[in-house]
């Protein structure tokens, strides 16, 4: 009687996961059936799911029209030079506030935590002022330094590091390490799983980035994929086809990250979620 109960309440949960997953997928299949319809196919009332005439021409049209390869190149160039900075930046930070010993760390680190409570919308006047006066205006390096210091995985990564155990550092110190080498050597290889976690997450968020990379640049050559984007959609009217195709194109490398990255990303998370 017992394992019946528990098989009823296993079917009942797999269930349940499976229709959160379907509803979870239904947009996704939506946007890539939607980038091979017609436009009059996209606002045909009642809904029309499955194209009649498949169009693939709408993804080399959103190539040709719109320049989407500059904006790729861009995107690439700024996700990957803002994480790779941030994650450095923010691993170290954490290192420090989690194993070393220096006046004043707890009040500094309760001002950082204070400053992650301010919201990002908040610092966007500053940030664009202080560009302004080092002409980084419509520049690259504009919108990648500002946003290479992050209060957020500095706090997530100084978890991992506070949950190493201290005899590995006492033994990193007997054997003649500087603290340069015990966070290059050992501490950071411990935390491999929080590194590649935040990273997957910095990359998500790099790469979707809207408001800040609208805000510092002006020319159509260094807009990144966000912003070429927003510009398919018009004040009176959207070409559906045209901007779910590039949504498609610009999914796809961070749906690789994901997978590839997967097994680390649910590690990490498990881990902050069980280490105070």
């Amino acid at each position: 009687m017992k394992n019946a109960t528990t098989r009823r309440r296993t079917a009942l949960l797999y269930f349940v996961l499976s229709l959160g997953a379907v509803v979870m997928l239904v947009p996704f299949l939506w946007m890539i059936l939607t980038s091979f319809k017609t436009y009059k196919e996209t606002i045909a009332v009642p809904l029309v799911w499955i194209p009649e005439v498949w169009q693939w021409q709408n993804y080399l049209e959103v190539l040709v029209k719109f320049d989407f390869v500059r904006y790729y190149i861009n995107t690439i160039i700024v996700t990957l030079t803002t994480v790779f900075f941030m994650m450095l930046f923010s691993s170290m930070a954490a290192f420090a506030f989690a194993r070393l010993n220096f006046p004043f760390k707890n009040l500094i680190f309760s001002c950082l935590l204070v400053i992650f409570m301010v919201p990002a919308q908040l610092t966007m006047i500053p940030k664009y002022l202080i560009i302004n006066q080092l002409h980084w205006v419509d520049t690259l390096k504009g919108i990648v330094i500002p946003n290479i210091f992050s209060v957020y995985s500095m706090f997530m990564l100084r978890q991992f590091f506070a949950g190493l155990p201290g005899e590995i550092e006492d033994a990193g110190k007997i054997d003649g390490c500087s603290y340069p080498r015990l966070f290059w050597n050992i501490s950071l290889p411990l935390c491999k799983s929080g590194i590649v976690a935040m990273t997957v997450l910095n990359l998500l968020w790099a790469w979707n980035e809207l408001l800040w990379p609208l805000i510092a640049t002006n020319t159509d050559k260094l807009r990144v994929l966000s912003v070429g984007m927003a510009t398919l959609q018009g004040q009176h009217s959207t070409d559906y086809p045209l901007l779910m195709a590039a949504g498609v194109m610009a999914l796809i490398p961070m749906l690789i990250v994901y997978i590839i990255g997967q097994k680390y990303f649910i590690t990490g998370i498990a881990f902050t979620g069980v280490k105070g």
